[in-house]
C-alpha cells in the first residue's frame, strides 16, 4: 500500500467510528428519554395500585358496593362530595388552549401543563390521546401542516 491510500482508508476509518459514536450517543440519548418515560408509567402504576389496596382495605361491609347498573357519578357530583380532587385532563387542556390564541402543539400543552400542574406528569402519548379526543368531540380542531400538528379551540378556529 502506498502512503497515499494508508491515509485515505485511515481517513475513511476516521469518519466510519467519529459517525458511529454519534449514531451510538443519539441512541443513548433515546433510550434515556424510554427509560424515564417507563419509570414515570411504573411509578403511575404503582400509585394505582397503592390506591386500589387502600381501597379494597377500606371497604365496609356495612358498605353497599356500586352494582355495575347504577349510573356512575358525574364530575359536578364528585366534586361536591369530595371524589375527585384533580380536574380532568381534557379540562385542563381547554384551560391550556383559551389562555392564547395561536395554535399549540401537543408538546406545548404538556410542557405548559406539567409547569402549572406539576404534581401531574402526563407521557407526550397521554396528552396526544387527550387532545385527539377533545377533536373527536368537536370541542378542538387539529390543523396539520406536513409533519406538524396544532390545536386551537372550536370556537376560535370556526371565528
Amino acid at each position: 500500500m502506498t502512503g497515499r491510500s494508508t491515509a485515505s482508508l485511515r481517513a475513511r476509518y476516521a469518519e466510519q467510528a467519529a459517525s458511529d459514536l454519534a449514531e451510538n450517543r443519539r441512541r443513548q440519548r433515546e433510550l434515556a428519554e424510554k427509560i424515564k418515560m417507563l419509570e414515570q408509567e411504573e411509578a403511575l402504576l404503582m400509585d394505582i395500585l397503592t390506591l386500589a389496596e387502600r381501597h379494597e382495605e377500606t371497604k365496609s361491609p356495612l358498605r353497599p358496593e356500586r352494582s355495575p347498573h347504577q349510573p356512575v357519578a358525574t364530575r359536578e357530583q364528585a366534586a361536591a362530595t369530595g371524589m375527585s380532587r384533580q380536574p380532568l385532563l381534557g379540562d385542563v387542556l381547554i384551560e391550556l388552549l383559551g389562555v392564547r390564541d395561536e395554535p399549540r402543539s401537543a408538546k406545548e400543552l404538556r410542557d405548559e401543563l406539567m409547569e402549572r400542574h406539576p404534581d401531574r406528569s402526563p407521557t407526550p402519548q397521554v396528552v396526544r390521546n387527550a387532545l385527539e379526543s377533545l377533536v373527536a368531540k368537536g370541542r378542538i380542531r387539529r390543523r396539520k401542516r406536513e409533519r406538524s400538528v396544532s390545536y386551537t379551540l372550536a370556537e376560535r378556529a370556526a371565528n
